[in-house]
């Protein structure tokens, strides 16, 4: 955890539009990701999952690919993506979403009914994107058992547990952006 901390807490804040963005590679994929940091994180999450629970890993386009691919192949797990480009595959899910700073469709194809769903992604601000995936993943007629975030940032954890009291939901780490910097603290766990 030191390392993740360490890293965040030396991210730069860029503003866009009136919002504060840190920029991290988990979160961005820039500036590089450290291999030492990445491998931490993919650790940190897969000692949190019940993996007897899980039969597909869901990885959330773009940085959910890194933190995904590397879990299931430890994991030995299938691994989709919501993915932000439609392919026209027979079954595709279309998930629209919004979230504090943007508003598009993403695309699910290949989750099938009956599994149960492992989500990762690297950050939850206002939690918009997280609540189509559910939804979409829903619609599939598979099941979401667990929801791992790397960093909570904003309300939205606290939000979608509200909404979603069974649903297990934990970040690794909080951060606020305070005074142009980054703040780090425990995060939310809603297991």
């Amino acid at each position: 955890m030191q390392r993740l901390t360490a890293s965040l807490e030396a991210a730069p804040i860029v503003w866009k539009d009136g919002y504060p963005y840190f920029v991290h590679p988990v979160t961005d994929g820039v500036p590089r990701l450290d291999g030492d940091v990445l491998s931490a994180i993919v650790e940190l999450i897969g000692d949190r999952v019940h993996w007897e629970e899980v039969d597909l890993i869901l990885g959330i386009e773009a940085m959910g690919l890194p933190l995904t691919a590397p879990l299931a192949v430890g994991h030995d797990r299938p691994l989709v993506v919501a993915r932000k480009r439609a392919y026209g595959l027979e079954g595709e899910v279309v998930v629209d979403q919004s979230t504090g700073y943007s508003k598009g469709a993403m695309y699910l194809n290949d989750v099938r009914p009956g599994e149960r769903v492992l989500i990762v992604d690297d950050v939850l601000s206002t939690g918009g994107t997280l609540r189509a995936v559910i939804d979409g993943i829903r619609r599939c007629g598979a099941e979401v058992t667990q929801v791992v975030i790397v960093v909570e940032k904003g309300p939205g954890l606290a939000d979608l547990h509200e909404e979603e009291p069974d649903l297990d939901l934990s970040a690794l780490i909080a951060l606020d952006v305070v005074d142009g910097r980054v703040v780090t603290r425990p995060a939310t766990s809603m297991a």
